[in-house]
C-alpha cells in the first residue's frame, strides 16, 4: 500500500512540474502525458528577437519623424511636406509591429490608445490649435493626437500639397506648428519610456514569468495577440469601417483617413506582423525562433484531421490576398453598396479568429481572458 501511495505521489509532483513551464497536455488511459515544451525559450525568443528589437525600430523611425518635422518647420516648403509625409507613412508601417505588444510598460502608459485611436477629431484638434491651450495627457484628447492627428495635420488641412503647406505659411503658423510639434512630443516621450522600460528590467520580468497560468506571460501574451488581431486588425481597420457589426457602413473610419489610399497597406502591415510573430519570425530578418508555431507542433495538433499550425498559416495567407486584390478600404467603402468584395476579404480575416481564439487556445490550456462582444 505505501509503495502504490508512493508511486501516486511521484506521479502527481512530475505531472505538476511538468505543467509549471510548459502547458496543454493530453489525458490518456494511462493517466496525464506530460508536455515537454518549455515556455522560457519562447519567451525569451519574442523577447529578445522580435518584441524589443520592434521597439527599437519603431524608436528609431519616431527620431526620422522628429528630423523630418524639424526640416518641415524651418522651411514649410511642398518638398519638406512630402519627406514629412513619407516619414510618417514609414513610421506608421512599423506601428503596425508594436502594436500588438500591449504588455508590462506599453499597457501601463495605454500605449496603443495614445498612439492611434481613428478616427481622429478634427474639430477638436482646430480648437486646441486655435485656443493655444490643451493637455496631451488627458485620455479625453487621445482622439487628438498620434498618428492620426498627424494624418490630418499634413494630408487633411486641404485638396493638394500646395494649399497644405499655405496652411504653415499664413498667419496661424505658429500655433499649427506648436501644435504638430506637441503632438509629436507626446508619441516621442511615451515611445522612448516603453523601450527603455523593456531594457531596463521587464524584459526579465517577462522571460522569468514562464509558468502555465492565467497571470503566466505566455498566457497573458497569447489573450493579447487574439485580442489585438480580433479587435484592433480585424474589427477596427475592416469591420466597424465597413458597418459589420452595426449595419451602417463607416469609411470616415478607416485607418489614416485623410491619406486613403494607404489603409490597406497599414492593415496589411499589421496582418504580416501577426505571422511573423506566430512562426517566431525573428524582426527584420529571415530566420525564426521557438513560436507559438512551434508549440503546436510539440502539441501535435490537428483539427479534423490537418495539422493546426498550417491551417493557420494557411489562413492568414488566405486573408492577405484577399485583402491585397482590393482597392483602397475609403474607396471600397464609399464606391459599393454593398462593399462586396470587401466584405468576402472580411471573411477570410475573420476565419482565422476560431483557429487562434478556440482551437490554439485549447490545445495550449490557455483560457480567453476577454469577452466578444461583437456578436459574431
Amino acid at each position: 500500500m505505501k509503495k502504490i501511495l508512493g508511486i501516486l505521489f511521484l506521479t502527481t509532483i512530475f505531472w505538476a512540474c511538468s505543467s509549471d513551464n510548459g502547458g496543454g497536455g493530453e489525458i490518456t488511459d494511462d493517466g496525464p502525458t506530460p508536455v515537454s515544451f518549455q515556455r522560457g525559450p519562447m519567451l525569451a525568443n519574442w523577447a529578445d528577437n522580435i518584441i524589443i528589437p520592434s521597439y527599437e525600430a519603431f524608436s528609431a523611425e519616431m527620431e526620422s519623424l522628429n528630423t523630418a518635422f524639424s526640416s518641415f518647420k524651418a522651411d514649410a516648403s511642398v518638398s519638406n511636406l512630402t519627406a514629412l509625409r513619407s516619414s510618417w507613412l514609414s513610421a506608421y508601417k512599423v506601428w503596425q509591429s508594436v502594436s500588438m505588444y500591449e504588455i508590462g510598460p506599453a499597457e501601463t502608459v495605454g500605449l496603443r490608445l495614445n498612439m492611434n485611436i481613428y478616427p481622429t477629431d478634427a474639430s477638436k484638434i482646430e480648437g486646441h490649435i486655435a485656443s493655444g491651450s490643451y493637455d496631451l495627457s488627458l485620455s479625453s484628447n487621445r482622439d487628438a493626437k498620434g498618428f492620426p492627428a498627424l494624418d490630418y495635420l499634413i494630408n487633411g488641412l486641404g485638396e493638394d500639397d500646395a494649399t497644405i503647406a499655405a496652411k504653415y505659411n499664413d498667419t496661424d503658423k505658429e500655433a499649427l506648428i506648436a501644435y504638430a510639434e506637441a503632438v509629436l512630443e507626446d508619441m516621442t516621450t511615451l515611445t522612448n519610456q516603453v523601450v527603455a522600460e523593456w531594457s531596463q528590467g521587464y524584459r526579465d520580468t517577462f522571460v522569468n514569468n514562464d509558468g502555465a497560468s492565467a497571470t503566466a506571460s505566455v498566457d497573458r501574451f497569447v489573450n493579447d495577440y487574439i485580442f489585438y488581431y480580433e479587435k484592433f486588425l480585424r474589427a477596427g481597420k475592416m469591420g466597424i469601417p465597413l458597418g459589420v457589426f452595426s449595419g451602417t457602413k463607416f469609411p470616415e473610419k478607416v485607418e489614416a483617413f485623410y491619406k486613403s489610399d494607404v489603409s490597406n497597406e497599414l492593415f496589411l502591415e499589421g496582418l504580416n506582423a501577426v505571422q511573423d510573430f506566430f512562426n517566431g519570425k525573428h524582426f527584420g530578418k529571415t530566420t525564426s525562433g521557438v513560436s507559438l508555431a512551434s508549440y503546436l507542433d510539440d502539441l501535435n495538433s490537428v483539427k479534423d484531421g490537418e495539422d493546426l499550425k498550417q491551417l493557420i498559416n494557411n489562413q492568414f495567407n488566405e486573408a492577405r490576398s484577399a485583402v491585397t486584390g482590393l482597392g483602397s478600404f475609403r474607396e471600397e467603402i464609399q464606391n459599393n453598396s454593398p462593399a462586396t468584395q470587401m466584405l468576402l476579404a472580411y471573411d477570410e480575416v475573420q476565419r482565422a479568429v476560431p483557429l487562434l481564439k478556440v482551437d490554439m487556445v485549447s490545445a495550449m490550456s490557455i483560457s480567453i481572458d476577454f469577452v466578444d462582444a461583437d456578436g459574431d
